[in-house]
């Protein structure tokens, strides 16, 4: 075990530390070990130590790891991050990966945290990675209900993991509230890209199938944090997970109903977003299209009186046939009239 050097530096990365004992509270020693042993020895079977850590490096977890007999390879996941949801089971635990999302209303932007959980028989060690999910709600909210915490570790795991898979239906709800206001921009009558381009008084922003790319790229992201973890929500619902509960199994297979209807949310956001980019490059085509039969029509009808003064531009001694005092006038005239046929038939099928 390492020494009181060791303890201190692990004390600078806790961000919670208490043992519960019949759904109650109370503090944690600074000794994990006494507290660990004390949380084992206890009579009752309800007993648990909780320890919460944020973004530790290798050094301060070692004297966690140490002392919970954590595996190498889980705590090697626990340090690294960047991990995709999954659920490890260990002789000696259970190691659990989260991804908590968070939404920035001021950037309409997503990103994604990391949480594990590693869960035995009388201990749960949380480690987070990323500002997302802090997790003293959580907390909160089990210590408030103790008969829910009387059933140990295997609470804190739902507790956790429903308080995520709930924040991610409340990120696809925000998601689907931007998405709305960008389908009506797209889809405006007077042209949503020339708007969001050159809006005046305005800096300029993206143009809109620049801001659908990076949305579909959120959701992208979003998609990897819901769609791996439906699995370990699957096996956490059935039999036969060790240091689970059989009792807690309905309340994860609840869990799993709500992460599917955020799965499927998310999916219907990545559907919907593929089909407004679809539908603005077509509008794209389409103003394209109307742009070159409008110079087209113009070409035309510039192109009358450039045939016409090619023929009779060389005007002496009034032409028409030559020597033909009416001859110059009346080009002029042909020309004027044949650019307003042109104009008025360019006009009535919507050319111009």
């Amino acid at each position: 075990m390492q020494g009181a050097g060791g303890r201190g530096r692990i004390r600078a990365v806790i961000v919670d530390c208490a043992i519960y004992r019949d759904g109650r509270r109370s503090e944690g020693p600074s000794d994990f070990s006494a507290a660990l042993a004390e949380a084992r020895a206890a009579d009752s079977g309800d007993s648990f130590l909780w320890i919460g850590l944020h973004e530790p490096t290798e050094e301060e977890f070692d004297h966690v790891s140490d002392e919970f007999g954590l595996h190498p390879l889980a705590v090697e996941d626990a340090l690294k991050a960047h991990q995709r949801p999954k659920l490890e089971v260990y002789d000696d635990s259970l190691f659990m990966v989260l991804k908590p999302v968070l939404y920035e209303p001021e950037s309409d932007a997503v990103s994604t945290g990391e949480l594990m959980v590693f869960m035995g028989d009388s201990f749960v060690v949380t480690v987070r990675h990323g500002e997302g999910a802090p997790l003293s709600a959580v907390r909160k909210r089990l210590e408030a209900e103790p008969e829910v915490l009387k059933h140990g570790p295997t609470a804190v795991l739902y507790a956790i993991s429903d308080a995520v898979v709930d924040h991610y239906i409340e990120v696809a709800g925000e998601l689907q509230v931007d998405l709305e206001e960008m389908e009506t921009e797209v889809f405006q009558p007077t042209g949503g890209e020339a708007k969001t381009v050159f809006s005046r008084g305005a800096a300029p922003g993206p143009p809109i199938a620049s801001r659908i790319y990076m949305f579909k790229r959120q959701v992208l992201e979003f998609r990897r944090a819901t769609g791996p973890l439906a699995g370990p929500m699957s096996r956490l619902a059935g039999a036969g997970v060790p240091f689970v509960s059989e009792h807690a199994q309905p309340f994860f297979r609840d869990v799993s109903d709500h992460l599917t209807r955020a799965t499927e949310q998310v999916e219907g956001l990545d559907r919907l977003l593929s089909d407004i980019l679809s539908a603005h490059l077509a509008q794209m085509g389409v103003r394209q299209n109307d742009d070159m039969r409008k110079i087209s029509a113009w070409a035309a009808m510039a192109a009358v009186p450039t045939m016409v003064a090619g023929v009779y531009g060389m005007n002496f001694d009034h032409m028409w046939e030559l020597h033909q005092v009416w001859g110059y006038p009346a080009v002029i005239v042909l020309m004027g009239v044949a650019v307003v046929g042109l104009y008025r038939l360019f006009k009535h099928r919507g050319w111009l």
